[in-house]
């Protein structure tokens, strides 16, 4: 039952015409308008075309021509988003969540439904096979019988490798313990070049961003600082800021492989000193740990008190905490919401290319 001071609210709020909102107004704070990609990408099918049939496993997959390519349609998508109703009509999705998730399975979910297509989904181990010891290979086997593309999220770092054994139609991993989240970094890449399209041009002016996270165990950190790689001319430094409490920065070898990629690094531990250098500030608090998940960088936060770049934007792949401040919402350096909301459309991309369906999207504007 509601109780009366729950209804007085409601009735107040309505007599102050504070019920009603804005249909037409946008869910996010930035100016993320992608068209500008748009301009910029020349349209290449075959680039396209190569990803079907490739299961989707590491942000290593995917080289510079193959993101541009990607993030051309993904704006395709954005920019007219109506225009494209159902290109996934008949095919089928197994959406197989087996680690806690709401934006990465939604988001999936909402770009295989915006193109056509129907969706099974799955989001408790107990209700499937493993609960009787079933492997993966067995579950993957069954899977082609049942959908047109998989896509998994489980604790364990070996699960998608396993389930691709047996697997003949393409699963793409949306999170595998600590090891990678792709799909997450290409719509966080996504985002910083609508912000700064720029990057994609010879001689643009270099950009300087901060990580707040350990690229150690941090699969959202590890994905981007991949896919960030490809674009090591237009990044004038990478600032991997911590709260000097890990033990373990990275993994083995991990420093040496970025720099080897060419992006140039750096540690800090006082954020407020570098916060004025920063072009683009990522930040992310979560580490999972088998099971379950922990706060890392207790220290570590932003809010409206901070000393920001005023140009600087803020990216995050939420869930958020107390790390990230609402009081940062309503200010232009929020490009978190744009990221979320963007990697629908790149979702959209990725899901149009794995199923085959190309050619019902390219050259339509």
């Amino acid at each position: 039952m509601v109780d009366p001071e729950t209804i007085q609210k409601a009735q107040r709020a309505h007599e102050e015409g504070s019920v009603e909102f804005e249909p037409e107004k946008p869910d996010i704070y930035g100016d993320a308008h992608p068209k500008e990609l748009l301009r910029l990408i020349p349209e290449h099918h075959d680039v396209l075309k190569s990803l079907a049939n490739k299961h989707i496993v590491s942000a290593f997959q995917f080289d510079k021509e193959m993101l541009e390519q990607l993030f051309r349609l993904a704006a395709k998508y954005e920019s007219n988003p109506n225009r494209y109703s159902n290109p996934l009509k008949g095919k089928i999705l197994i959406s197989a969540f087996y680690e806690p998730s709401t934006r990465t399975r939604l988001s999936f979910e909402s770009a295989w439904h915006r193109l056509g297509g129907d969706i099974m989904s799955i989001t408790d181990r107990a209700s499937t096979g493993i609960a009787k010891g079933e492997s993966l290979r067995d579950i993957g086997e069954m899977f082609n019988n049942y959908g047109d593309c998989v896509v998994l999220r489980d604790n364990s770092e070996d699960a998608v490798i396993e389930m691709m054994q047996t697997l003949r139609i393409p699963i793409i991993n949306a999170g595998n313990g600590t090891d990678e989240h792709p799909t997450q970094a290409l719509a966080d890449l996504y985002t910083i070049l609508k912000w700064r399209p720029a990057m994609m041009e010879e001689n643009s002016e270099p950009i300087k961003i901060g990580i707040i996270g350990n690229p150690a165990r941090m699969r959202t950190v590890r994905s981007l600082l991949t896919l960030l790689s490809n674009y090591s001319d237009a990044i004038s430094e990478i600032i991997i800021i911590h709260d000097d409490k890990d033990e373990q920065l990275f993994y083995e070898n991990q420093e040496q492989e970025i720099k080897n990629l060419g992006l140039k690094i750096r540690t800090e531990t006082n954020l407020d000193k570098v916060l004025p250098e920063l072009d683009v500030v990522y930040i992310n608090a979560i580490a999972w740990v088998k099971d379950d998940y922990e706060v890392m960088g207790e220290n570590l936060k932003l809010s409206i008190n901070s000393p920001l770049k005023p140009s600087s934007i803020i990216l995050h792949p939420l869930a958020r905490g107390d790390e990230l401040c609402s009081s940062l919402d309503n200010t232009p350096h929020n490009w978190y919401f744009s990221q979320a909301r963007g990697a629908v459309f790149l979702r959209m991309a990725l899901l149009t290319c794995l199923t085959q369906r190309t050619e019902r999207v390219i050259d339509v504007l």
